[in-house]
């Protein structure tokens, strides 16, 4: 039996042979519009208080039908483009005898059409367009999901985009505003003397910081490269070379799990500024998250489920060693190895893997126990090294680095150092993490000796920054979950049906 989008289908198809069978191409190559609908719509806003002869303007729009309401002589179609909306009138009297055809018979809602006329207000107020011509630019032949009124089904939003893009107003505002905060981040940057560079995304080897990455390999040289774990080595490069001020707003890719907060490929920046340490970056973070949303959205304060944040500097400071002890009740100063620290995380009941190492466990503490409370937006300082292969020690104490991490809305946005710069202390904690990672049984990955060396030429004393641009968008514009804020996140396999073949 026929299903209904099926028949839907063929009388598209059917359509379809009708315009070309009329000598109409339902795919031209090309429509010169004189006008947005947004454009349109100010154009009838400036004219309509005019005398007559300076109404008599006609514009040429084109867009998306998203409704066909027809009474009596005269049909009403919404047309959309990427600007926003207009109503189109079509009076059987006024329109030319092809585009009369071509609206009674061929015409369907999601065609994508021209229409020329002379923009007005009907009686009830709507901006319109009066239209003599309609020229069909690309037929439909797929129905608008649940008749157009919107896509609510959430695996299909995520899998085919360009549907909730079309039916969904709310996606269409997410991701406008996820370029306006991208290019605000940038104004910002930009305005103090930061440069935008670009690095390799494949990378002799993967580092960084602590991920699993991919591999792929290179054909012409006969070697194994990975896809970009961080940014970091490379832009520390440049502040080797003399750029005092650098930054990337790049992809990176991460051979990880999947969740509300993690996609496996995701966009980071990450900042390096020459002079400055992690105090200096706190207070540029904290400027720059509130000045993006202030001009993204203006104000400093959005919702977020059922809690206002508020990004106005100052952000609340607190140590990770008082958080952990209030949340967690663990000091894990008192835990000087892994194997200590595991036996407490098992006396309180905790699953614990036993191949992971200090530094890991204590980020664990953090995960589980004090990231879920830190709502309003909070620096939480002072990290142990063991967690920090790339951060300076903190003056005073052997076991802690100058390094910040900032979260906000239950979740972590950025992570800070004062980046090392001793080469021989760089090499021995990158040694250590080597050891570290064997023991877990991870992929262990070759020392990268070009940044070692670039560090002997001399590093200044830098402040570095990561900033996850994903979840900032998250917050900004109040989106629990990182597939909503990214235009085609990745997805587990959407099992199909397979077709049973016949027998000959």
């Amino acid at each position: 039996m026929t299903s209904r989008a099926d028949r839907i289908n063929q009388q598209r198809l059917e359509k379809l042979e009708r315009l070309h069978e009329a000598g109409i191409n339902p795919y031209p190559h090309r429509y010169q519009r004189s006008h947005t609908t947004e454009q349109a719509v100010a154009l009838l806003e400036d004219i309509e208080n005019k005398p007559a002869e300076e109404k008599a303007i006609e514009v040429r729009v084109a867009g998306r039908i998203m409704s066909h309401r027809p009474m009596g002589k005269v049909s009403f179609l919404d047309l959309r483009d990427g600007s926003g909306k207009i109503q189109l009138y079509c009076h059987r009297n006024i329109l030319s005898e092809d585009s009369l055809g071509l609206l009674k018979k061929d015409l369907d809602i999601g065609d994508i059409v021209g229409a020329s006329g002379r923009p007005f207000r009907t009686r009830t107020g709507e901006a319109s367009i009066e239209v003599k011509e309609i020229t069909m630019l690309a037929k439909s032949l797929q129905p608008l999901p649940e008749k157009w009124h919107g896509l609510s089904d959430i695996d299909t939003r995520y899998r085919q985009r360009y549907l909730d893009l079309i039916a969904n107003n709310e996606a269409r505002d997410i991701f406008l505003k996820r370029s306006l905060i991208i290019t605000a981040v940038r104004q910002f940057l930009n305005q103090r003397g930061f440069i935008e560079v670009e690095t390799p995304v494949l990378q002799p080897s993967a580092g960084g910081a602590l991920a699993q990455p991919f591999v792929t390999h290179q054909h012409a040289l006969g070697r194994d490269l990975y896809l970009r774990i961080a940014l970091e080595l490379y832009l520390k490069r440049l502040i080797v070379g003399g750029f005092d001020r650098v930054y990337e707003l790049g992809r990176i890719f991460r051979n990880e799990g999947l969740s509300t907060k993690h996609n496996p490929e995701f966009t980071m920046l990450e900042s390096y500024q020459a002079y400055a340490d992690y105090n200096d970056v706190m207070m540029m973070l904290e400027e720059m998250v509130c000045q993006v949303s202030q001009q993204v959205l203006g104000t400093d304060a959005v919702k977020f489920g059922e809690n206002t944040i508020s990004f106005k500097p100052p952000w609340q400071r607190v140590e990770l060693r008082q958080a952990i002890i209030e949340c967690a009740g663990i000091d894990f100063e008192e835990y000087p190895d892994a194997a200590s620290l595991r036996a407490r995380m098992l006396a309180m009941g905790m699953e614990v893997d036993p191949d992971k190492d200090r530094g890991r466990l204590i980020d664990e503490l953090l995960s589980n126990f004090v990231e879920p409370h830190l709502v309003q937006p909070t620096f939480l300082l002072h990290h142990p090294v063991d967690m920090s292969p790339l951060a300076k020690l903190k003056p005073g104490d052997e076991h802690l680095v100058e390094r910040f991490e900032a979260f906000a809305g239950g979740m972590e946005i950025a992570n800070a150092f004062t980046e090392l710069n001793d080469p021989f202390e760089q090499r021995k904690r990158f040694i250590e993490q080597q050891k570290s990672r064997r023991a877990e049984g991870e992929i262990e990955e070759a020392i990268d000796e070009d940044f070692l060396l670039a560090l002997e030429y001399g590093m200044p004393p830098t402040g570095g920054l990561g900033v996850g641009i994903d979840r900032l968008v998250m917050l900004l514009t109040g989106q629990t979950s990182i597939r909503q804020v990214i235009l085609f996140p990745q997805l587990k396999e959407k099992s199909v049906d397979k077709k049973e073949i016949p027998e000959a």
